[in-house]
């Protein structure tokens, strides 16, 4: 079936994309290529000595290394980060790692303008999109904003050919929850659907692969593929329930990014699946179960992903004010949100229950 409409908006950010095994190799060219003389490697302190090899090939063009992204991106940490910045000269900024140091990176551009260069580590996605998503006294809010688009992203495999299971697991279905999600976006495109139908099937197609085989360059490379359509559709279209409620646990309760979305996406797609049948068909489809939440619950399952917010350390107790704060500002979403739906749905999550 087309997924022409004869009503619709594509916008497109200059981004120049690369992929290849070694790519992380070409960074010194790609800051050249932008004009820049001083660049500022980012990365978590976990990532700190991958930075400090970045640093070292780049050499004269090297601006040092700021080592302290953190999950949800802090504001306070942005504000450090955004002053060493200026004590270093730097003249722009390569973010490598995940979604920490990216979000990091974006954090700095929209406040300093200062151009990126992007070589993620992980699946989240978030390289391809304008979109920054930032916590400030336990509340995460999001902005979109054309200043917070990487200029270049470097896509290498060998770097996450290292990537432990567990967050290869969860990052990829963090980065899939972008394609579910925006296959019933209230502002979906021809080209959101068909990137986002192509990005659930490359990551269905490699991610049993990855997790058989965590060195196969070759599986790595299609789920690399598979995240940067994912991200890219969460960079054309507004998001809804799934991305609402992970915001909301991840900065108000402090979860896990990448994880808490592997737990909440089955139960969010299960939720929306009456009444986006039409649009969430294909996610059946490409996993093999006439319900989208129960085949990507079930998909989930196989490859080892958390599936409980139990799990991730959320209390019981929590649940309530957990659907409180989802529903105080709700996102558009397909099927109405009231708090005793959300508070369910949040219940089976945190039990690890399949969506019914």
């Amino acid at each position: 079936m087309s997924h022409f409409t004869p009503d619709f908006v594509i916008q497109y950010a200059g981004l120049r994309v690369r992929f290849g095994a070694g790519m992380r190799n070409r960074i010194a060219e790609e800051v050249e290529r932008l004009g820049h003389a001083r660049a500022l490697v980012l990365s978590t302190p976990e990532q700190a000595d991958a930075a400090r090899h970045v640093a070292e090939t780049l050499g004269p063009r090297s601006a040092g290394v700021f080592a302290g992204a953190v999950m949800h991106t802090p504001v306070a940490v942005t504000q450090t980060a955004l002053a060493h910045a200026e004590t270093v000269g730097a003249d722009c900024l390569v973010a490598i790692g995940g979604g920490s140091t990216i979000g990091l990176g974006k954090a700095i551009a929209l406040r300093s303008g200062l151009d990126q260069i992007v070589v993620p580590t992980t699946y989240a996605g978030s390289e391809a999109t304008p979109i920054l998503g930032q916590t400030e006294n336990g509340i995460k809010t999001t902005l979109i904003d054309p200043a917070t688009q990487p200029e270049i992203v470097l896509y290498d495999p060998e770097l996450v050919a290292t990537l432990p299971v567990p967050l290869t697991v969860s990052s990829a279905l963090n980065a899939m929850a972008h394609a579910a999600e925006g296959l019933y976006a209230q502002n979906r495109n021809p080209l959101s659907s068909l990137m986002a139908e192509e990005g659930l099937r490359a990551f269905a197609d490699a991610l049993e692969r990855v997790v058989a085989n965590p060195g196969d360059l070759d599986a790595r490379s299609e789920t690399l593929y598979g995240a940067w359509l994912c991200g890219t559709v969460l960079g054309q279209v507004g998001m809804a329930l799934h991305h609402k409620l992970c915001h909301t646990l991840g900065g108000s309760f402090d979860l896990p990014h990448a994880q808490t979305h592997a737990v909440i996406l089955p139960h969010a797609i299960g939720f929306n699946a009456g009444a986006a049948a039409d649009e969430l068909a294909v996610v059946g489809a490409i996993f093999g179960d006439d319900h989208p939440g129960r085949a990507l619950y079930r998909f989930a399952e196989r490859i080892g992903a958390p599936l409980s917010l139990r799990a991730l350390g959320l209390a019981e107790a929590d649940l309530d004010r957990a659907a409180e704060i989802a529903t105080a500002k709700p996102y558009w979403n397909p099927r109405p949100v009231t708090r005793a739906d959300i508070r369910a749905l949040l219940q089976a999550a945190w039990e690890g229950r399949a969506p019914a």
